[in-house]
């Protein structure tokens, strides 16, 4: 056993410990009792990670805890909460097949193994008084009257049920807590055979086991079968059954004890429930889904199909109406899914927040895809009473390789459901291995990213801005790398993650200190990410960069997101790095209306075009756009804001724009991007 499993294992004793140690004395100090605790988790832990599985070694469990005394109201309760959270979240138990199903059968052992010793414990004093009185009342007849009080007072005020059979099976004597249990006159009981209280599908059973004892095969026997109330309703009872003995050691009667059990019995029913469906719904979960899906996979000869929904816009619901409100509409919708395939074999679940799962067994008559996501969208689309509609993105995966797990089946369409978002509103996409591939590829970068940072994988490199007309450097913009990965690359990853601040500061923290070097380096350029571009210690931060690196401020020039400055998000940035010395401009710059109208409202000296405007110009004929961009460039100029182009790869791009006239451009064609070890000597 790993550290990290044996760390996992000791959590969980504590977290019961603390649970059931309010709940009942136990002669152990809270250290001693998560010791004792700790071994039972070994034993179910191993369990649940055992092939094959089996859940006898799990039965003890409910009997150690009876045995160290943990009897209290409570006890039981919390134990299934703590195992049940615990197994199903624990890291190291992830990948156990049909996970939840083993969790259930182990809950289950354990409650009835904790009832099963508990009646065990009520049981075994009882049994010895009952025995003793029992023989008490066989001498009382011959000698004492006293002991047949004694014995009345005990058989008829026992919360057991008790009664006393003939060797045919025949009542003797039957006590009121039986009478009232199953709910008839206790006279009519004498004389009736026991077998004939109980439900018929366990009498056979049940008479086999009278027999055993009064054979003396087996000393007692102890059986959960049902009795029948005179209503025909079943109540489900713990028997414990043995022998009495006359006074030449033969037998004479059977002696029964029944306990009512019906509660827990519905309580474990409930627990299976819980553990299996979704609370607010009453949907399958996850867990149930992924086994449903599993089995349907691989038993199904038409193909399933997979359809990964995800609410669009439900924040809208939860902020604008209320939870209480979204909670209903979350019902709403589970009742109209499964209403929509109740005439296929099909499952539908909650998967988790706003999405929900549904898995179909394909048959001649089954929808088509695109059928039956049109069919979903119009189900979603009808107005709930207070005039509120949705729609769903859907991500599908149809017919998934008869090869494929079900974790890989979840695992593409949650991805695929991922992309669907990315296009919009009430848009699905299928299954796409190259697409999904490539996703992955990139999910795995960005997982990867912040370890990248700390571990100093990436790096910063310059690239020369030159001027076209003269084809001196004015300076070098700083741009990202990462192995294969590169700069625009790095920046949308770093966005995607949170990392974009952080990243974005090591980065000027970086270039500022080359800069800072020889005077030939010129000007640095940076252009900011949207995130950077917001952050309220923007300014604060480029200060404490200048102060530590010594580079002037006249020769730092910072680009903010043009998207986020329409946004409004951020512009009193520039304002302050204007006020304190620094110029400021705006990258992947369109030329649209309205970012036009930024140069009224913000302090600009500069821009960098988008590179997606460079890459549409690129075309060897005239176009509108060309004839658009070569009259608005001068305009820009003359407003007293310099262009920057960006990524020009070739001559004859870079003749065009040198006619056009701009300040300045950077590119693999003008000059290759270098380590900042070469600009500074280093």
């Amino acid at each position: 056993m790993s550290p990290r499993d044996r760390t996992r294992r000791q959590g969980i004793a504590r977290e019961w410990m603390r649970a059931v140690y309010p709940t009942a004395y136990v002669p152990m100090s809270p250290v001693e009792i998560e010791l004792y605790l700790l071994e039972l988790v070994d034993v179910i832990a191993d369990a649940v990670q055992a092939e094959p599985f089996a859940v006898e070694p799990v039965a003890a469990v409910g009997h150690r805890l009876v045995e160290a005394h943990f009897t209290g109201p409570e006890t039981l309760q919390r134990t299934v909460d703590v195992l049940g959270h615990a197994l199903l979240a624990g890291p190291e138990l992830r990948d156990v097949p049909g996970l939840a199903e083993k969790v259930v059968a182990i809950l289950g052992a354990v409650s009835a193994g904790f009832a099963a010793a508990m009646r065990l414990d009520a049981l075994d004093q009882q049994e010895e008084v009952q025995r003793a009185l029992m023989a008490a009342k066989l001498r009382a007849e011959r000698v004492l009257e006293v002991s047949e009080a004694r014995f009345r007072e005990v058989f008829d005020s026992s919360a057991f049920g008790i009664v006393i059979t003939d060797l045919e099976g025949r009542c003797v004597e039957v006590n009121a807590a039986l009478a009232e249990m199953i709910g008839r006159d206790r006279g009519e009981l004498t004389g009736r055979r026991l077998v004939e209280l109980f439900d018929p599908d366990d009498a056979e059973a049940l008479a086999t086991r009278y027999e055993e004892v009064g054979e003396g095969r087996v000393q007692r026997t102890r059986e959960q079968r049902r009795l029948l109330r005179e209503d025909g309703e079943p109540v489900w009872v713990h028997l414990a059954v043995s022998s009495l003995r006359d006074a030449d050691g033969e037998p004479a009667y059977h002696v029964t004890m029944v306990e009512d059990v019906s509660e827990l019995h519905l309580l474990q029913k409930n627990l299976d429930f819980q553990l299996l469906h979704d609370p607010l719904t009453g949907l399958s979960n996850r867990q149930r889904f992924a086994t449903r899906l599993e089995a349907l996979h691989g038993a199904s000869r038409g193909g399933i199909t997979l359809y990964h929904l995800g609410l669009d816009a439900f924040s809208l619901v939860n902020n604008g109406l209320g939870h209480a409100f979204g909670d209903r509409l979350l019902t709403e919708v589970g009742h109209r899914l499964e209403a929509l395939v109740s005439d296929d074999v099909a499952l539908v679940a909650r998967i988790g927040g706003d999405e929900f799962g549904i898995v179909v067994d394909n048959s001649p008559t089954t929808p088509s895809v695109p059928d039956m996501v049109e069919l979903i969208n119009e189900t979603l689309r009808q107005p709930v009473d207070d005039g509120v509609a949705l729609s769903a993105s859907i991500g599908v995966v149809d017919r998934p390789p008869a090869g494929w797990e079900v974790a890989e089946i979840l695992r593409a369409g949650d991805a695929t459901l991922r992309r669907a978002k990315t296009c919009g509103k009430r848009q699905w996409l299928p299954y796409d291995k190259h697409l999904d591939r490539q996703w992955r590829e990139r999910q795995a970068r960005a997982a990867k990213m912040p370890g990248a940072l700390a571990g100093q994988e990436l790096e910063v490199e310059y690239q020369p801005v030159v001027d076209l007309a003269g084809g001196q450097v004015l300076g070098h913009v700083a741009r990202l790398r990462w192995d294969e990965v590169g700069h625009h690359e790095c920046v949308e990853l770093a966005e995607e993650t949170g990392l974009s601040l952080a990243l974005g500061q090591w980065a000027l923290h970086e270039a500022a200190a080359v800069a800072a070097g020889p005077e030939s380096f010129g000007t640095l350029y940076f252009e900011l990410s949207p995130m950077q571009s917001r952050d309220e210690d923007l300014v604060r931060t480029v200060k404490r960069t200048l102060d530590a690196s010594g580079l002037p401020a006249s020769r730092l020039q910072i680009f903010l997101d043009t998207r986020s400055m329409l946004e409004g998000r951020g512009d009193d940035n520039a304002q302050v790095l204007r006020d304190n010395g620094i110029s400021t401009g705006l990258t992947r710059f369109n030329g649209g209306q309205a970012e036009l109208s930024l140069f009224g409202e913000l302090p600009v000296d500069a821009l960098v075009l988008d590179p997606s405007i460079v890459g549409r110009l690129a075309e060897p004929h005239e176009s509108f756009l060309h004839t658009a961009v070569e009259l608005m460039i001068p305009l820009i100029r003359d407003y007293g804001v310099a262009v920057v182009v960006p990524d020009l790869s070739t001559e004859e791009r870079t003749a065009w724009w040198r006619r056009v006239e701009v300040d300045g451009a950077y590119g693999d064609h003008l000059a290759p991007v270098v380590p900042g070890y070469e600009l500074s000597g280093s």
